[in-house]
């Protein structure tokens, strides 16, 4: 059992007193609890006291430690104030899962006030650990049960309960942080509505009923005498009166009456509670909504969510009654207390298992025709289905088998009947493939770049319902047709939903994917086996209706629909099969605001159209081939967004006004009317036709000849732009933008039809909507995983060869292509994997399965590897990894910010507001910030740097480090803000949330909310476009006053650039991040303008990943057109220099004397808005910049050292060939690299260069290297021995000349010595001659040297003389 919620430690006191009791046990979560030895007479029960807390504990360790053979104590979690969740686990054999054996709980003192419970369940513990071996009865139900027994569910209530409250007046009821713990669970109606953080005890408890599967449960409670049953809220949550009735109501009251009728007071139906004297319950049970509405209770959690029968028991009048009564309460309530766990073995029960292995079957769900509740099998395969006596049709459905029926099931009173399945695998098995093909395919024949066998393909043919010919149910069990039909107004429709929402909840999830101009829902009901969660290898469908408000019928039919898949599940082959192996994603109305205005009768108006702002949300969608001006809307926004999060493989948009299926393209780059083909024109004519082949009326080709009396559509589909060309269109978006195919369908010629000839439409629809839907079952699906592993890869991406448009594989590797039948070539290809190619045959009967097993690139055998011993992670460090990773993929960093909200109360903040909130933050959270000043601004005001870690103030050098900047323009103040919001939010969930605890232990984060305090002192709220405060009080805008070179720079640089220089110049950090204003969109350098960037992929990957993370700002649609800034931007991002180039940023500079990647985000159009917007900007912006704190721990990160292990400061790390970074203290470094592989060569004086390719994941954290130098044995490039020797001979052949020299020289001075005798006789005769000869030598070197052939009157004398 694992902790959800992260409790307080436990008080000091708390500890002190449990250690008095001499007990040795393990907080840990599950463990078993040991005790030393406890005497004989402490273990007698006197029926006369309440246990506290500390007695409570030991009384159960106590049990625990004297029956270990049946008995096992631990805890699921912990209380607010850090107390354990007890749970007595009581069974046969206590350490271990018994296959087929049922799981059973009780639940007490949920309310703390309400006591009895508490003490019953002891009790009763004890009463079964004491007669197990002497009982009949009770030695059965232990070995034949699993029983678990927590006492109390809020010990912290009950410290604080007064004994003789009868009334709760005293306080105790809810847990330490106020919190009803009985109207805190996830509600059917309402959802989750209360903060996770506040209620550990309920998300213990969830986690648990989740984990166990429990069959049958029981919540005691206090306060009345009454067994209450399920549901405990209705839609309406009206007040009390209103009976709310479960699939399984007369189960419910059959198990409530059990209990009631083995209570003496309680089956009377009079408690006559001094209270409420005249308050009577017949035959001591009732209704939870007809006694009163309790919205967020636990007992229809556990039959909503948790495969668990639960009723609440209220044991007795008074809450906390004195401990005198305790004996009575326990006479009262032991026979009731065990009669209902004996219900645990009734209904049937049995395994199911898959028919070639005999594997057990986990999730398989379990269906009971009749009655729409199903239950799922546990990880043995085994089932546990409650029933009443009677005859009963029971299926069993699991994903990729064939569903089973066992019909004519007997249930009689008593022992549960055993029924088990064997379910046969849909996919064929055929020798020399792991999924192997069917006998109709050919032999897998696979080509791959690199591997010839890393490919596996099979064909999956549905049982019923293939893609082609349509299903017919059995003569004697015809479908259910939608009982009414009628038009829905936003609040009928709302209803309608939520109604069917409730009476389905295992096949239906109900959400909203954002609001219309008008405030309304856009609701989404999701129909599926599984309808919260993507299940891996099951494709995503939707379609979508009321686009246009006045065009009624699709919305009708999608209604209609969503009833058709509720009601006939379960007992028609088709439904069954599409919702088993589909997720449906069913929007009624995506213009609710413009249907309300719309008029019933409308033919062809105009009138509800567009949506509340007048625009038509079908030109609004960013196009290809035409700008659009019109500002994006809220619903087109939401839509986009959504189509974003989900993978949809298959569309339709229903509209109105003629009667044609109408696919891609809708315009083309001329704006003329003609055919505009898009790369899969096929496979959009095969979807069209499947709808309208099914609708003769449509196939006809001649819809609406009274109308529109020259129309004509062959086979009754269109080309958009052939029709007519649609600039904006959805379904353009759909294609270009996502893995998803839509076709738009309409559905008739009047758009807002008379009610009665809705079933006339809904008759012409249904097999049209039904046979669209199985198309998503077509062409080719599969897997793409890491063959080492067989981990999926996401974001790899699957190409057909002669078809120019690829798509890309789910988080989990999963993808779908569809495609018309042929032969076709596929290759997938992933950043840091060998791509890998096969041939795929598609027939037209059923989806053809290719999965592909990709290897990681090897290194180059020509280079260098980085040498030394590589570190294995400990599992602290595993444990990092996989944190990161849960936080890159699916809905990890969404699951991180909804658990994390902080209370906030925004508004703009001057200088000296600021100053106190980061003081504030030093004082409060001492241990994990530091706060510094980086320098002054020119009016002398301090220039704030607050650094938060673990250990703030100290160099780590082996951890990233990460830099947030805003306010560098005075006039743009809302960066100042989110960082200060961002500052908080860090701190006050350090401690508390496990994720932003270690985010925080593993990263240095420094944030600098303002670089220009004088400029924001200057700038004036609600100014849009307002350049006051932009620069800083000299005039000069800070962000081009950057300059490295001395000879670039003018003047000197201003005091908060130099502040920020040297900040910059530390050459520590990993990633920096800046916040601006005016826009929206995210830049990476540089600002100047130059002609190519180094390692541009990843400057603007950094950059997508905040904008991907964003709600609007990856959707590229900045609508600013306050500057001029209005279109489509790819992603969301941009080089700064395509933006506004400009010289001296800071980006740069960073860039090129601070080698740390920058990235610049623009979070508005409006430079300063309203503060009212700041909980919307913080809202949109806590996601990226989250996500940069994730970011900065990937990339590849390691440490330099010497073959001793002494580590080699500054030794070069150049990437790619191109960009540098340097080790630090410790011989770290930390480099980011977009996902894919990366050359790194490792370069340091007096060392040999070492070069190693990497590979870089976009959802896993850096992997640590190690680099070992060897000292460098080359000079000049040659081997070191070979430089020697040479050198050697060299000096050797130097001496020998030298001495040849000196010989000959000595020789020569012997003859001269002759002649300098005679010379020294006459010396008066030749001194002019010598003085002449020698001047004559000089010149003549100078003639030469210079090859002047002219001769002077003194060079001729000279000469003459010689």
């Amino acid at each position: 059992m694992a902790h959800l919620g992260q409790p307080r430690s436990m008080t000091p006191t708390l500890r002190a007193s449990l250690c008095l009791l001499g007990l040795v046990f393990s907080l840990g979560d599950g463990r078993q609890h040991r005790t030393r030895s406890v005497s004989k007479e402490e273990a007698v029960e006197t029926y006369t006291k309440y246990y506290n807390y500390v007695e409570l504990t030991g009384r159960l360790l106590s049990l625990a430690h004297s029956y270990p053979h049946i008995a096992n104590l631990s805890s699921i979690g912990q209380s607010v104030e850090g107390r354990e969740l007890w749970v007595m686990r009581i069974t046969k054999d206590p350490s271990v899962d018994t296959p087929g054996t049922p799981k059973f709980k009780y639940v007490g003192n949920m309310h703390g006030d309400e006591t009895v419970s508490r003490q019953v369940l002891v009790y009763l513990v004890e009463y079964l650990l004491t007669k197990y071996g002497e009982d009949p009865r009770i030695s059965e139900l232990v070995n034949t049960t699993d029983i678990y027994i927590m006492p109390s569910m809020n010990p912290d209530g009950f410290e604080k309960s007064k004994e003789g409250d009868c009334s709760g007046d005293n306080g105790g009821r809810n847990n330490a942080k106020n919190m009803d713990l009985n109207r805190s669970f996830p509600d059917q109606y309402d959802g989750t509505t209360v903060d996770s953080r506040d209620i550990p005890e309920v998300m213990a408890v969830m986690r648990w009923i989740q984990e166990k599967k429990f069959v049958l449960s029981g919540n005691l409670h206090g306060g009345t005498v009454v067994a209450s049953y399920p549901f405990d809220d209705s839609a309406s949550h009206e007040r009390q009166g209103l009976y709310s009735q479960s699939e399984d109501d007369g189960l419910f009251r059959y198990l409530a009456l059990v209990y009631s009728h083995n209570h003496p007071l309680m089956k009377t139906g009079q408690p006559n509670c001094p209270e409420a004297m005249d308050e009577t319950f017949k035959d001591g049970i009732t209704n939870g909504a007809q006694w009163y509405d309790v919205p967020g209770g636990m007992q229809d959690y556990n039959y909503l969510y948790g495969n668990c029968l639960e009723i609440t028991m209220e044991l007795s009048c008074c809450k906390y009654p004195f401990a005198t009564e305790l004996q009575k309460e326990w006479d009262l309530n032991r026979e009731s207390l065990l009669a209902y766990m004996e219900k645990v073995h009734i209904g049937v029960h049995g395994f199911v298992k898959e028919t070639v292995s005999g594997t057990a079957l986990a999730n398989v769900s379990i269906l009971v025709a009749g009655i729409h509740h199903n239950l799922s099998t546990g990880q043995y395969g085994d089932y546990h289905r409650l029933l009443l006596p009677g005859t009963y049709n029971i299926t069993a459905v699991s994903s990729g088998y064939t569903s089973v029926t066992v019909n004519n099931v007997q249930v009689t009173d008593g022992k549960a009947s055993e029924v088990n399945f064997t379910l046969v695998p849909v996919v064929n098995e055929h020798a020399g493939s792991i999924n192997t093909p069917s006998s109709s395919i050919p032999p897998n024949i696979s080509t791959s770049i690199g591997n010839t066998s890393d490919s596996t393909k099979s064909l999956v043919e549905p049982p019923e319902g293939h893609v082609d010919i349509p299903p017919s149910s059995t003569p004697e069990q015809k479908p259910m047709q939608p009982e009414e039909f009628r038009h829905h107004n936003y609040a009928d429709m709302e209803l309608f939903l939520r109604k069917f929402s409730s009476e389905y909840p295992s096949i239906t999830y109900l959400y909203s994917i954002g609001r219309s101009v008008e405030d309304r829902e856009l609701y989404v009901m999701v129909i599926s086996d599984n309808p919260r969660v993507h299940e891996h290898g099951e494709p995503e469908f939707k379609y979508v209706g009321n686009m246009h408000g006045n065009e009624v019928v699709g919305r009708e039919l999608l209604l209609n629909l969503i009833e058709y898949l509720c009601r006939n599940y379960g007992t028609d082959n088709e439904v069954t099969h599409l919702v088993n192996n589909t997720r449906i994603h069913i929007m009624p109305s995506m213009n609710p605001d413009g249907y309300e205005v719309a008029s019933e009768g409308d033919v062809k108006g105009y009138k509800g159209r567009n949506n509340s702002h007048n625009f038509d949300l079908n030109r609004n969608f960013p196009d290809q081939f035409t700008t659009i001006k019109e500002p994006r809307q809220p619903e087109t926004i939401a839509v986009m967004n959504w189509l974003k999060s989900i993978p949809f493989v298959l569309s339709a948009n229903l509209h109105g006004g003629s009667l044609v299926v109408n696919y891609p393209f809708d315009d083309d780059r001329d704006r003329i009317t003609h055919y505009s083909q898009s790369p899969d024109d096929k496979v959009f004519q095969q979807l069209s036709k499947s709808y309208s082949e099914a609708n003769p009326l449509m196939h006809s080709g001649h819809p609406c000849v009274d109308l529109y009396p020259t129309a004509y559509f062959q086979d009754g589909i269109t080309n958009g732009a052939n029709w007519y060309n649609v600039a904006g269109g959805m379904q353009d978006w759909n294609y270009l933008n996502t893995n998803c195919f839509e076709v738009t369908i309409e559905l008739g010629c009047v758009k807002y039809p008379p009610a009665k000839d809705l079933p006339k439409y809904w008759e012409q629809n249904r097999r049209p909507l039904l046979q669209f839907v199985h198309q998503v079952h077509s062409g080719v699906k599969g897997t793409v995983s890491d063959i080492r592993d067989g981990t999926g890869i996401p974001n790899a991406t699957i190409k057909v060869d002669g078809i120019d448009h690829n798509i890309t594989t789910a988080l989990t590797g999963d993808y779908w292509r569809l495609l018309v039948p042929g032969t076709y070539y596929i290759t997938a290809f992933a950043h840091g994997y060998k791509p890998v190619m096969t041939y795929a045959t598609v027939s037209r009967h059923g989806v053809e399965l290719v999965d592909f097993r990709l290897t990681r690139v090897h290194s180059d055998p020509n280079s260098q590897s980085l040498s030394g011993p590589q570190p294995k992670l400990d599992p602290s460090e595993e444990e990092f990894h996989s944190l990161i990773k849960n936080l890159s993929l699916g809905q990890g960093l969404d699951q991180l910010v909804k658990s994390t909200s902080t209370e906030n109360s925004f508004r703009f903040r001057r200088y000296k507001d600021l100053s106190a909130f980061l003081r504030g933050l030093n004082l409060n959270f001492p241990k994990i910030t530091a706060l510094h000043s980086l320098g002054q601004s020119v009016e002398i005001r301090t220039i704030w740097a607050l650094e938060i870690s673990n250990n703030p103030g100290e160099a780590e050098p082996s951890e990233p480090k990460i830099r947030f900047v805003a306010g560098i323009h005075g006039n743009a103040p809302v960066g100042t803000e989110l960082l200060l919001e961002f500052a908080a939010f860090l701190c006050i969930n350090y401690g508390k949330n496990p994720a932003i605890t270690r985010l925080i232990n593993e990263t240095q984060i420094v944030i600098v909310p303002s670089i220009n305090p004088d400029g924001r002192e200057q700038a004036t709220e609600k100014q849009c476009t307002s350049t006051q405060g932009l620069t800083n009080v000299h005039g000069k805008d800070l962000d081009t006053d950057f300059f490295g070179n001395a000879s670039q720079r003018v003047v000197e640089p201003q005091p908060e650039t130099r502040a920020m220089m040297d900040l910059i110049l530390d050459k520590s950090y990993t990633l920096s991040v800046t916040l601006d204003g005016g826009s929206l969109v995210a830049t990476y350098p540089y600002d100047k303008p130059v002609q190519s960037v180094e390692n541009e992929g990843t400057l603007k990957y950094l950059a997508t990943v905040y904008a991907k993370n964003h709600p609007k700002m990856h959707l590229g649609d900045t609508g600013c057109s306050n500057n001029g800034q209005i279109g489509n931007i790819p992603d969301g991002v941009m080089r700064a220099a395509e933006r506004q180039s400009h010289m001296g940023s800071m980006k740069d500079f960073s860039m090129d004397f601070g080698h740390c990647p920058e990235i610049t985000v623009y979070t508005g159009c409006c430079l300063f808005p309203p503060a009212e917007q700041l909980a919307t900007l913080w809202a949109e912006n806590k996601k990226p910049l989250l996500s940069m704190l994730v970011e900065v721990h990937k990339g590849v990160r390691g440490v330099v050292r010497d073959k001793s292990g002494k580590p080699i400061v500054g030794a070069i790390i150049v990437l790619n060939g191109g960009v540098r970074v340097f080790t630090a203290e410790g011989g770290f470094f930390h480099a980011l690299l977009a996902p894919g592989n990366h050359n790194i060569e490792a370069v340091a004086d007096g060392y040999q260069q070492q070069r190693q390719e990497v590979v870089v994941s976009s959802n896993e954290a850096a992997s640590f290297i190690i680099i070992e130098f060897d000292m460098d044995n080359s000079i000049f490039g040659l081997p070191r021995e070979f430089v020697v020797a040479s050198a050697a001979a060299s000096m050797t052949a130097l001496v020998v000349t030298a001495c040849i020299i000196w010989c000959v020289c000595a020789a020569k001075s012997n003859r001269q010595k002759d002649g300098f005798h005679r010379l020294r006789q006459h010396r008066d005769d030749y001194d002019d001659e010598i003085r002449l000869t020698s001047m004559g030598s000089k010149k003549s070197l100078l003639a030469h040297e210079f090859q002047d052939e002219s001769e002077s009157d003194e060079e001729t004398l000279y000469a003459n003389k010689i």
